[in-house]
């Protein structure tokens, strides 16, 4: 009982051997793509207020945008991998709820060395820069502003003596590198400027994604603690924990009501609004650090992931189909 639980607590041991196709398919999941929608839709939803407020809209642009980020969320995730196994976060994590935390777990299954993770996370933020690079010969330099604050905040979250995530801002820096600059550097490569619609719209898909990273963090307290990774959730707890999350829901809320004040959404966007806010306190309620409360915990980060996915689809929705459209 206890092996097959262990079977379904970490990677397939398929995934192991030899052979081209089953290493570029353990390279791929090792970036956890699972979690890439978090790169997708802030992407989207500037790429929406760009068209519908600007009639702007370059095929091109977005297709590189969208490829770029991903590749950097994807190195970022893999680089957290390597990150929390240098200061043993990941090997002494015993909490997990797999595969929502504890990181992928390559690295202490063996399917893939530190060292090979290392030039995973390497060769996806090279792959990163270069399309960066390409957006600045058809757009201009501008665009390394945006891309070396979003792949530098991803990196630095996990860099072992200047990780953000020990330091208490792994928070800020996820709800900006995967929520804010996405959202206004996409808007930005369409139109070549940044309005205050922009901004308001950018900041619930902020909010979504660190919440995604606070009730993430509540398995992993203790052995964050015990590796000095102090995020804020160590420094807080279980109590903390809900009560940041209640406030991101908040924010979300507040930056919608602000974004149809702006005309940047429908007045109808207020239904969505309050449901997505009622959804994410009733995700943050299942907050629990006791051992009895880890299935509702687990409910409560599937609710917050479903949360990300709608409150995306539905800020698309409501932009273009909304008064600026």
């Amino acid at each position: 009982m206890l092996e097959a639980q262990r079977q379904l607590d970490e990677p397939s041991a398929a995934l192991a051997g030899t052979g081209i196709g089953r290493a570029i398919r353990r390279a791929f999941l090792a970036t956890r793509p699972a979690f890439f929608v978090a790169a997708v839709l802030p992407v989207m939803v500037g790429t929406a207020w760009a068209g519908a407020a600007f009639h702007r809209f370059n095929g091109l642009l977005f297709a590189l945008a969208l490829l770029a980020t991903v590749l950097a969320h994807a190195a970022a995730n893999v680089y957290n991998d390597v990150g929390d196994d240098v200061i043993g976060a990941d090997p002494g994590n015993d909490d997990r709820i797999y595969p929502y935390t504890g990181g992928s777990r390559f690295i202490q299954s063996g399917l893939l060395s530190r060292r090979q993770m290392g030039r995973l996370a390497a060769g996806l933020a090279v792959a990163a820069v270069l399309l960066g690079g390409v957006l600045a010969l058809l757009r201009g330099p501008g665009v390394i502003l945006f891309g070396i604050a979003g792949l530098g905040l991803g990196l630095l979250y996990s860099l072992p003596g200047l990780q953000l995530s020990a330091r208490g801002l792994g928070e800020l820096a996820v709800g900006t590198a995967f929520g804010v600059l996405p959202a206004l550097g996409a808007m930005w490569l369409q139109t070549g400027r940044i309005d205050a619609g922009a901004v308001l719209l950018s900041l619930p898909v902020g909010a979504w994604a660190t919440a995604i990273l606070v009730i993430n963090e509540v398995p992993d307290i203790e052995p964050d603690r015990r590796a000095g990774k102090r995020t804020l959730v160590v420094r807080w707890g279980g109590v903390g924990a809900r009560l940041l999350y209640r406030g991101l829901s908040l924010v979300a809320l507040g930056a919608c009501a602000g974004a149809m004040l702006w005309q940047a959404l429908p007045r109808w966007y207020a239904l969505p609004a309050l449901v997505l806010a009622v959804l994410g306190f009733k995700a943050a309620a299942g907050i629990s650090t006791e051992p009895a409360g880890r299935a509702r915990l687990k409910r409560s980060i599937e609710l917050t992931l479903a949360v990300h996915a709608m409150g995306g689809i539905a800020l698309i929705l409501g932009i273009l189909l909304g008064p600026a459209g």
